[in-house]
């Protein structure tokens, strides 16, 4: 009778534990399962900045059949650009002057009949400076250079300026944007916990996208847009 009661003892206390562990063991996949629960959201900042740096091709065409007068001729032509441009505010040191591309239209390959000249020569100058407003003033200003005879060309997109948004400024506002962008993104996982009943816990991962950038539109290039992403995934919870 004794053993017969010790065995009925034994099986409940079994399913006991059997119940309790139970309980306490989808309590822990329950948790388990609430800590997981988490959402992802990105968040933007973007700048419109200024160029802090331009780079500035000047180029001119010499045509002719004798070297020796062409090359006077550029000799000439440089001295004036260079004056120009030192009249009005660029350095020296700021003016690069590239030798002079010369193709021998007798030597082409492919050259038309009856062409005019036999040398057609590139000359180019370039500024590179980060005295930006002042060369953008220059820009506007080649028709005097024209009345010395001196005619630019502006058409050629292989000598297009540069206009840079440098490092050394990129620098200075990237801590503002990375927190824009950050504050962004938790408002949108913010809206997202509260349209799901749910609260937002702390931050599971977070990434930082790269800078980008970019011209503003085609008319301005000198205007940027610089534009950062941050992806943040949170915990939700109940």
């Amino acid at each position: 009778m004794e053993k017969t009661k010790g065995l009925v003892l034994g099986f409940a206390f079994l399913a006991i534990g059997i119940i309790v562990g139970g309980w306490m063991l989808r309590s822990g996949i329950v948790h388990f399962k609430d800590s997981e629960r988490a959402v992802s959201v990105k968040g933007l900042a973007e700048r419109e900045v200024k160029a802090d740096r331009v780079i500035w091709p000047l180029v001119y065409k010499e045509v002719g059949d004798n070297l020796m007068v062409i090359y006077n001729s550029i000799e000439s032509t440089n001295t004036k650009i260079i004056n120009f441009l030192k009249s009005n505010g660029i350095a020296a040191e700021e003016i690069t002057v590239a030798p002079a591309n010369i193709i021998d239209m007798d030597a082409e390959r492919y050259a038309t009949q009856g062409i005019k000249y036999r040398y057609n020569v590139t000359a180019v100058l370039t500024v590179s400076t980060n005295k930006v407003d002042l060369v953008i003033g220059l820009m506007a200003r080649q028709g005097d250079l024209l009345k010395q005879g001196v005619a630019v060309m502006g058409s050629d997109y292989q000598y297009s300026p540069q206009f840079q948004y440098t490092s050394s400024a990129l620098n200075t506002i990237k801590p503002e944007m990375i927190e824009e962008a950050t504050r962004n993104a938790r408002t949108a996982a913010d809206k997202f916990a509260h349209d799901s009943d749910s609260e937002l816990g702390k931050i599971k991962s977070a990434s930082q996208g790269q800078f980008s950038i970019i011209d503003r539109d085609a008319n301005t290039p000198y205007i940027k847009t610089v534009r950062v992403v941050t992806s943040v995934e949170y915990y939700l919870k109940d």
